[in-house]
């Protein structure tokens, strides 16, 4: 069976063992103690459900039955992690050498028959008149990879984790993850001790330690004594950074950066400490952001695990034949010749976006087989959690067949999996699939996992694509029709394409696939229907169970709130179609529609992905070639995103052209910058009867001159982000 990893196979005969349904005969598992007798009971409980007669569970002494017979026994094997199944002239066997062990074994065999286990909900069960196997033959089993962890809705299942081989980190971990905070929480030191945390960028940062201070050392130790003590089955404890990118400058911690390669070598300088003082205890640390890359010239404790977060990689393409990715694998060799324990944090979604299409499964088989072969030992798979994102299902079904094995054939695997969940609608689905990948390869853009369908609008996601796609949904839809079950799999697969087309709507405003029209009067109104489509799409949303449709946690219900506030920016301005010129060039990412996006009369929102334009560093200058309109009001709306590094502008500067120069008209200061969360938007108003006297009006907007304390980064600058530019007369 194509499923599973065969470490060795010994055929000695091309016959079978026969088990037939009829009930002449019985039909028997073998245990060998009563500690086999649970796993004895679910392969029972599943033959049962396909057999007419059903199956007896006998003690192996006791058993003196002709037919053929599978014993289940718990033996000692070569390697821990293993489990083999064989048979000789008459019989199969199950040895795993734990009862964990066992019941994988009884799901592979069971797999092998046929039986499927597509989500934590469906289960395919075949009805048969007998089951074979090959006589004479051993096969052992063992994963790629030790350890397994699915991020999915139905990980969050024991039995869909239990039939798919996986572990649970909920389970394993003590402490998960970003551990910092936990270990000395700023909220009971901050304020006594600052200098138990980093000193960066000349100020104390509660983000991070300070890595070189023994008290901190001393503070870290007793609590994970403590986490031990009350948790002493878990597998592994974290200490790891926060996910920040700030990092201690005092003296001593810079000493020990320059020594050891950069803002790593502090932190295993300080992890070593931790993990020579528990040396029977797996510490787990994230390689992630500024200490992605591994210390030079230190020698690393035996227990200690990294945990490598490649974070940036580029998904629309496997990792060894993309070329941005070329650091990435110097990286990974360098960290071989560090650490003989490390596991890697996959990213395998789109984040901002979980309903957008993603089109990189077909980078999972060969991106696994690169982990495997670079000696990465366990995968924390992070998907959408435990929410149903875009193509949920077969997502979390390929990555865990992966993990177990990674040389499967994935389009076997794909082919099966679409047959079995779809039905008659699976050539459509695969025909999308196939065309997505096929769109994004053409395209050749780098596809990230914190992008979304404004930026892939003329890549895999242009109007011209979403018409395919529509057209194979529906007929996906068409031949699954009026069928209960496989029908609304479907229709879930169609918000995703919604999705694209609501968010793209807002960006192209009110020109071609818009989200408005304009009537004879040029008057601006919502497209007919569209609102109501919206907020079917959001009810769905909700009866599936999508709570949040980003990382950030937006709602349905918020983001059909959101979907009311844009519809409300309709009214006109007197500057829509303006000749607009930059005489500062905005950042690349963020150049939106160009210089007529701040006149095309379609408001940006709380997404700065949508008709934002932003300056990275630099004062935005501006042209407005008016020609003497009549208005007397400019009102410049600006967005206020902190978390992203988003600031309103110190000041802006109204300049009319006359006789060849330029001459002051009018300029506004803004208040000073106070720290918050939220995401707003500003709208600065400018008043001035002149400004009808000229053709051509220039507006000035200084940038702030730095990062306020709250969020200053290294490498990082504040932004100014526009839109819209309106004019009006009052």
């Amino acid at each position: 069976m194509f499923l599973f990893l065969v470490l060795s196979f010994k055929m000695m005969a091309q016959s079978d063992i026969i088990i037939k349904n009829q009930t002449a005969n019985d039909n028997v598992i073998s245990i060998a103690s009563e500690s086999e007798r649970p796993a004895a009971m679910l392969l029972k409980s599943y033959l049962d459900k396909s057999f007419t007669n059903l199956f007896l569970i006998q003690n192996e002494k006791k058993q003196l039955e002709k037919n053929a017979t599978i014993y289940l026994s718990i033996s000692k094997l070569k390697t821990d992690n293993s489990f083999v199944i064989k048979s000789d002239e008459k019989d199969i066997f199950l040895i795993a050498p734990n009862i964990k062990l066992l019941r994988y074994a009884v799901y592979t065999l069971l797999e092998s028959w046929g039986y499927r286990k597509f989500t934590a909900k469906e289960t395919y069960i075949p009805k048969l008149d007998k089951i074979t196997f090959p006589k004479n033959t051993e096969q052992y089993y063992k994963p790629s990879f030790e350890y397994r962890v699915l991020l999915y809705p139905d990980a969050y299942d024991e039995d869909f984790r239990d039939w798919h081989k996986l572990d649970w980190h909920l389970n394993d971990f003590n402490v998960w993850g970003h551990s910092f905070g936990k270990l000395l929480p700023p909220k009971e030191h901050f304020k006594t001790n600052p200098s138990f945390f980093a000193l960066y960028e000349g100020y104390r940062n509660d983000e991070s330690l300070c890595m070189t201070n023994d008290t901190v050392v001393d503070i870290v130790i007793k609590n994970m004594q403590k986490v031990i003590s009350q948790n002493p089955n878990a597998q592994f404890y974290s200490v790891s950074q926060n996910d920040d990118v700030v990092y201690c400058e005092c003296q001593k911690c810079s000493s020990i950066n320059n020594k050891y390669g950069g803002p790593q070598g502090s932190l295993y300088y300080f992890l070593n400490k931790i993990a020579k003082h528990f040396p029977k205890t797996k510490i787990v640390t994230l390689a992630y952001l500024h200490t992605f890359k591994p210390p030079k010239r230190l020698k690393l404790q035996s227990n200690l695990y990294t945990l490598i977060c490649p974070i940036e990689l580029n998904r629309g393409i496997a990792i060894e034949n993309d070329n941005t990715s070329k650091s990435f694998r110097k990286t990974l060799e360098d960290w071989n010749k560090t650490s003989s324990h490390l596991y890697l944090w996959d990213y395998t979604v789109q984040f901002s976006n979980y309903l957008s299409p993603f089109p990189n499964i077909h980078t999972f088989s060969d991106n696994y087989k690169f982990f495997k072969n670079n000696n990465i030992k366990g995968l924390f798979v992070q998907g959408y959690a435990d929410i149903p994102g875009d193509f949920t299902e077969l997502r979390q079904y390929l990555l865990a067949k992966l993990l177990w094995n990674s040389d499967i054939d994935i389009n076997a695997v794909t082919d099966d999996f679409l047959r079995g969940f779809y039905g008659n609608a699976a050539p459509y689905i695969k025909k999308y699939l196939n065309l997505l990948t096929e769109n994004q390869q053409k395209s050749n853009s780098f596809l990230d996992i914190y992008s979304g369908p404004v930026q892939s609008r003329n890549t895999f996601l242009s109007p011209e694509a979403m018409d395919q796609y529509d057209i194979l949904i529906n007929e996906a839809e068409l031949a699954v029709l009026q069928d209960s079950t496989l029908e609304p799999r479907v229709q879930k697969l169609r918000l995703a394409l919604e999705y694209v087309f609501f968010e793209q709507s807002k960006f192209y405003g009110k020109d071609q696939h818009g989200m408005f029209t304009i009537n004879e009067n040029g008057e601006k109104s919502i497209r007919k229907g569209l609102t109501e489509r919206v907020l079917n799409f959001t009810k769905r949303c909700s009866e599936l169970g999508i709570y949040e449709l980003s990382e950030a946690g937006l709602s349905p219900e918020e983001y059909y709130e959101d979907w009311l506030e844009i519809t409300n920016n309709s009214s006109p301005h007197l500057g829509e179609n303006l000749k607009v010129d930059f005489i500062t060039t905005p950042a690349e990412e963020f150049t939106g529609k160009g210089t007529y996006g701040l006149v095309d009369g379609a408001r940006g929102y709380k997404d700065y992905n949508i008709n934002w334009i932003g300056w990275y560093g630099t004062n935005p200058e501006i042209e407005l070639l008016t020609n003497k309109l009549n208005f007397n009001r400019i009102k410049i709306n600006f967005l206020d995103d902190q978390r992203h590094w988003i600031f309103l502008p110190k000041k802006i500067s109204i300049y009319g052209f006359n006789n060849n120069e330029w001459s002051l008209i009018t300029e506004e200061l803004t208040e000073d910058l106070t720290q918050n969360t939220d995401i707003k938007i500003n709208s600065i108003v400018l008043n001035h009867k002149n400004f009808t006297k000229f053709n051509k009006l220039k507006i000035i907007i200084e940038n702030q001159d730095d990062l306020p304390i709250w969020r200053k980064r290294k490498q990082k600058k504040p932004m100014v982000m526009i839109d819209e530019i309106e004019l009006y007369k009052i």
